[in-house]
């Protein structure tokens, strides 16, 4: 079999169709969909089977009792036969010939991941593509499992963290550390919806430190496979950038100590954040807002940011 699209699925009725529709239309042939329910209790359990029923050669229905989205998808990769494995979110949706695409190129290339666009759908109608390669470095991809195949002899025993966020992390940054070749397709197939509820748009401060957590993790593999310059980029994208100014938008009452914990913790790794080669290698504007964060000048980065956002606006 090609490829195994794996779907963890909790409480998502008025998104699942959508999905589910986006999946069983894929152009590409010999393929399968293994959908986890994780002990849905709104009438998502319904929609699962009667679309199990209806595609029985495409659709492995398994549902087990709630544990999380890494737990869901580590249940199926363990029953996954594809020689390639992908991942879709089930609030989310893709192009009818995302994963033809994708497993074309892999064919071609003999890469073990290759990577797409995004395509970003707010509730209004906006729309906004992400690139996949946002900063000049070819590891900035691993934000998200969703938006890429891995080849099944890569991932191995590799499995997502579980009751941890930021798990899709962990998991896309290890096998894209592992992978021998890495293919980047240009096109916005994988459609994500803005959702007020995701963990990118959180007020649950201490469950960003979740993200100290994984790194340590990828600190054990990084720094003796000599990938420090990789490790700091990290550093700095994801706890001097994105994590800090994120967190600075809440109201939680331990946001300031957050914030101090994630701080010192960037202190720890890059201890002279001038003399970082990855910081160096940022854009002027992503310098400016990591060396405010590094230096605990949180409300002027955020500041900079809101009027950037605003003059982009007009």
């Amino acid at each position: 079999m090609k490829l195994s699209i794996i779907v963890p699925v909790y409480n998502v009725l008025p998104y699942i169709r959508p999905c589910l529709d986006s999946l069983v239309g894929q152009t590409m042939e010999d393929y399968e969909i293994i959908l986890i329910d994780d002990g849905s209790t709104d009438g998502t359990a319904q929609v699962l089977a009667e679309y199990a029923a209806r595609y029985p050669e495409k659709i492995v229905l398994k549902r087990v009792e709630n544990g999380g989205q890494g737990r869901a998808r580590n249940i199926a990769i363990d029953m996954a036969q594809g020689d390639y494995l992908g991942f879709i979110d089930s609030d989310d949706w893709i192009d009818a010939t995302m994963y033809e695409k994708l497993w074309k190129r892999a064919e071609e290339t003999g890469a073990d991941v290759v990577v797409c666009d995004w395509l970003k759908k707010y509730s209004d109608g906006r729309e906004q593509i992400l690139s996949a390669k946002v900063q000049d470095h070819w590891i900035s991809a691993a934000g998200s499992a969703c938006n890429k195949i891995f080849r099944r002899s890569l991932v191995g025993d590799t499995r997502f963290p579980v009751g941890l966020w930021y798990e899709d992390f962990y998991f896309s940054a290890i096998l894209l550390l592992k992978a021998k070749g890495i293919e980047y397709l240009g096109e916005p197939l994988y459609f994500y919806r803005q959702s007020q509820s995701s963990t990118m748009r959180n007020n649950n401060s201490a469950k960003n430190l979740d993200m100290l957590t994984i790194l340590d993790m990828l600190e054990e593999y990084m720094l003796p496979n000599g990938f420090k310059d990789e490790f700091e980029f990290f550093i700095v994208n994801h706890v001097l950038i994105d994590s800090m100014n994120r967190v600075y938008r809440q109201n939680a009452p331990d946001r300031d100590q957050v914030l101090s914990q994630l701080r010192r913790y960037a202190h720890s790794k890059i201890p002279a954040l001038r003399r970082c080669t990855s910081y160096l290698q940022e854009s002027r504007n992503r310098r400016i807002i990591a060396r405010l964060n590094y230096a605990g000048l949180y409300g002027l980065s955020r500041s900079i940011l809101d009027c950037k956002a605003r003059l982009t606006k007009t």
